[in-house]
């Protein structure tokens, strides 16, 4: 098992993107890691459904010792354990799957469960979610975080799915403590191109978006 340092905070909250990789090979992994380092992000999950994830994970974390490597896609406990065999520092969930949470939170791992209507939201914090996600937020916006924060105003939430460039600021103005991001943050041309100096930049150009609420 690798080596167990603990999810840095104060790392994620300089850059409260997490980058989400799926179905990429190592070696790519391994070069669209050093852009994100340039660009000074810092917190990246491999979805579990990604080929390898786990081998892609131990790398990271063996690599990139300053990076928050995490496993996404942990839809169940067998996931959460291969995730944490390999190193995971975070566990993301598209769901809400009670005998996760209730794991990650007993071993002290930072988990962002995946949840979309108030209920779940708020079911998945009280389970002991460090962050919700909101997923998917595609359809639902800036303002449904808005919304949902009049009540819920403690809540940390996590949008993920149609973030992107042009409205990424508005979702950390309407209260989101973080985004998840895809492929609107690994840029699959760039990344086809091996133009990786290319990825850098864009990487920077996101997250000068939002320089104004970073801690």
């Amino acid at each position: 098992m690798t080596s167990k340092t603990s999810f840095s905070w104060d790392a994620y909250n300089k850059a409260p993107i997490v980058g989400i990789i799926r179905g990429e090979s190592i070696d790519i992994v391994r070069e669209i890691a050093k852009s994100y380092i340039a660009a000074e992000l810092f917190t990246i999950e491999i979805t579990m459904n990604t080929k390898d994830a786990d081998k892609i994970i131990t790398m990271l974390r063996s690599e990139f010792p300053n990076l928050n490597v995490g496993a996404g896609t942990v839809c169940n406990i067998n996931d959460y354990e291969k995730a944490i065999e390999a190193g995971s520092q975070f566990i993301v969930t598209p769901i809400i799957d009670e005998v996760v949470i209730k794991k990650a939170v007993s071993d002290n791992i930072p988990i962002f469960p995946g949840g979309y209507s108030p209920t779940e939201i708020y079911k998945a914090w009280d389970l002991g979610a460090s962050v919700v996600k909101i997923f998917p937020a595609t359809l639902l916006g800036p303002t449904y975080v808005k919304d949902v924060l009049a009540p819920l105003n403690k809540i940390k939430l996590l949008p993920t799915g149609g973030v992107n460039k042009d409205n990424i600021k508005s979702f950390f103005a309407a209260g989101a403590t973080g985004v998840g991001m895809g492929s609107s943050l690994l840029n699959k041309q760039l990344i086809k191109e091996r133009n990786f100096d290319g990825l850098t930049e864009y990487f920077k150009n996101i997250k000068s978006e939002i320089q104004e609420y970073i801690k």
